[in-house]
């Protein structure tokens, strides 16, 4: 029960990681805000935890609204008089036009790094007077993988992670006086339906073939590493960019290739 009478927002939290994520914090006591914009499916999610003796609440958040991440935090503070702690996990791209810098359209690109930075800058720029005013809380951005390794497409989305760890260390540093910390988690890739209908199965042998733990990571794991940065137990660890990614990317470049030759031999 590490989250005794916290209160916590968790943005995009009806399926995948973000979901994971509810259950884990309410689990350690918190009562937990799911920012959705589909409602009825966040209630029906809640209903269920709530019969298991979790707290468990659903509030609106439109991503492509951005006047909806101050409306969606004031809602909570004025239900909860407080939050302590915000799980920014909106995060999108549209792998069929966000490609490289040679095809991919402007307009496309932007519109990727727009709606992925709004969604922790304006949600976190909502909630900071609040935690401040309550003499803190933690601050926890669901970035990517992509945003520290260059990838041969999807430039939109890379570039707003890499943005967003960014704006996590500045977050981290101009907030510390309130007590405020900030880090961001970079799942690799992950088993959630997001990866499973957008990325073939050739796609992703591939990629695992570069992951030295040899499978994707569950919803649950990231989760784990977010609970982490929401707890006291990181009370002095802020600005950090985690790669939970099964150490991909951490070997030498050929190390998929090498292992296939060991193998062999």
């Amino acid at each position: 029960m590490r989250l005794q009478g916290k209160v916590v927002l968790v943005t995009a939290s009806t399926r995948g990681i973000g979901l994971a994520c509810v259950e884990r914090l309410a689990k350690e006591g918190a009562t937990v805000y799911m920012g959705a914009r589909n409602v009825e499916r966040a209630k029906e999610i809640a209903s269920e935890l709530n019969i298991e003796g979790y707290q468990v609440k659903v509030v609106y958040n439109d991503a492509t609204v951005k006047e909806s991440y101050k409306t969606m935090v004031e809602e909570v503070v004025s239900q909860e008089g407080k939050i302590d702690i915000l799980v920014n996990n909106f995060g999108t791209s549209n792998p069929k036009v966000d490609l490289d810098i040679k095809t991919t359209d402007y307009n496309e690109f932007i519109g990727t790094v727009d709606i992925n930075l709004a969604s922790v800058f304006l949600s976190s720029q909502a909630a900071i007077p609040h935690m401040a005013a309550n003499g803190g809380g933690s601050i926890i951005n669901i970035s990517s993988i992509g945003g520290i390794r260059p990838d041969i497409s999807q430039i939109g989305y890379g570039t707003s992670k890499a943005a967003i760890n960014y704006l996590t260390k500045l977050i981290a540093t101009q907030c510390a006086r309130d007590n405020i910390r900030c880090n961001a988690v970079l799942p690799g890739m992950t088993a959630t339906d997001a990866v499973n209908n957008n990325l073939s199965d050739a796609f992703k042998e591939f990629f695992l073939k570069h992951t030295p733990i040899k499978r994707m990571g569950l919803p649950e794991e990231i989760a784990g590493t977010v609970l982490y940065f929401a707890s006291d137990d990181s009370a002095y660890t802020t600005g950090q960019i985690v790669d939970v990614s099964g150490g991909f990317g951490m070997p030498t470049p050929v190390y998929g290739d090498m292992i296939e030759l060991k193998s062999k031999r």
